[in-house]
């Protein structure tokens, strides 16, 4: 079975990672994430780092990918 990613016009987007907003920079149709690498549609697209220009499926993997790249973070509270 395909998924909606594949077949001649489903490619791998690049963007560029701004503040509130993403900039395309090669056409696609989907990123994938940095973390779980699962397909990501341009339109679902929420979370992403300016600082690792690099984007997440979800608010849980951002703020996972977060905590293991600044470990202070855990101890705040």
């Amino acid at each position: 079975m395909m998924n909606r990613f594949e077949g001649p016009g489903a490619r791998e987007a690049k963007l560029r990672y701004l503040d509130g907003d993403f900039q395309v920079t090669s056409p696609g149709a989907f990123v994938r994430c940095a973390v779980t690498h699962e397909t990501i549609p341009l339109d679902e697209l929420r979370y992403w780092s300016v600082e690792r220009q690099e984007p997440y499926a979800s608010c849980e993997v951002s703020l996972q990918r977060e905590i293991d790249n600044n470990p202070d973070l855990r101890k705040r509270g």
